[in-house]
């Protein structure tokens, strides 16, 4: 288990919505320093938040942020992208686009900040999925997200033995900017974070947020029809 009192947390994505959220509920667990990165960092406005310049989907950002935080024990992937491409009828450069941020952009800063985590005495990693990791409605969104859930499974396995435990975060519609135009049930930017950082100190593997996450993973046993009523017709 980890503890968030006294830890150095590097949150990508972290001057808005559930990053920033996560940034201020970091503080108030008492962790001694949060990296908020974002691609402006003069768009963080945490006060004691230290800001921090970072375009996940390149490498040579990655590789300057890493340098650059070097005290870092608790790691964050927050930072994602929703182009929602539909494999049909988008350019596929749309598809790409969106894997270089949800797959390959989480992918880079991992294997940047690993050995950070290492040096420092193990750690913890915390990546923001979706429910739509496990049900494909949102097109190249879906994909990536689902394709990020993957690797995450597969990380916690590689980087057990290194003492840095892995935990994925699971959740629907949440109220910020970018759910603003969707009428729907949505959580607060303040639960979802709140329920992570529980999960980070409890150890968990998985973190669902909300009751659809919980309904969507739980129905993943079922046969498809129950995920996809069109089927059924």
């Amino acid at each position: 288990m980890t503890t968030l009192k006294g830890s150095v947390a590097l949150v990508t994505g972290g001057s808005r919505g559930i990053g920033k959220a996560l940034v201020t509920a970091l503080y108030e667990r008492g962790a001694q320093k949060v990296y908020a990165t974002a691609r402006d960092p003069r768009t963080v406005t945490h006060p004691d938040a230290v800001p921090l310049a970072l375009e996940v989907s390149d490498p040579a950002s990655v590789e300057a942020a890493a340098a650059q935080a070097q005290d870092v024990t608790v790691l964050i992937n927050n930072a994602g992208a929703s182009v929602n491409a539909n494999f049909l009828d988008s350019p596929v450069e749309d598809v790409r686009r969106e894997f270089e941020t949800n797959f390959y952009g989480p992918l880079l800063v991992t294997r940047a900040f690993v050995p950070v985590l290492e040096r420092n005495g193990g750690g913890h990693i915390l990546n923001v999925h979706s429910v739509l990791s496990w049900i494909g409605l949102a097109g190249s969104y879906s994909a990536s997200k689902a394709a990020f859930w993957s690797q995450t499974n597969s990380l916690r396995l590689d980087l057990r033995p290194r003492g840095i435990e892995v935990t994925g975060l699971h959740v629907g519609y949440v109220d910020t900017d970018l759910t603003a135009g969707i009428d729907a049930p949505k959580s607060t930017p303040e639960s979802v974070a709140a329920q992570a950082l529980d999960g980070i100190e409890s150890g968990a593997f998985e973190v669902l947020a909300d009751d659809v996450s919980r309904q969507v993973k739980a129905g993943l046993s079922a046969d498809l029809a129950a995920l996809y009523p069109q089927l059924a017709a």
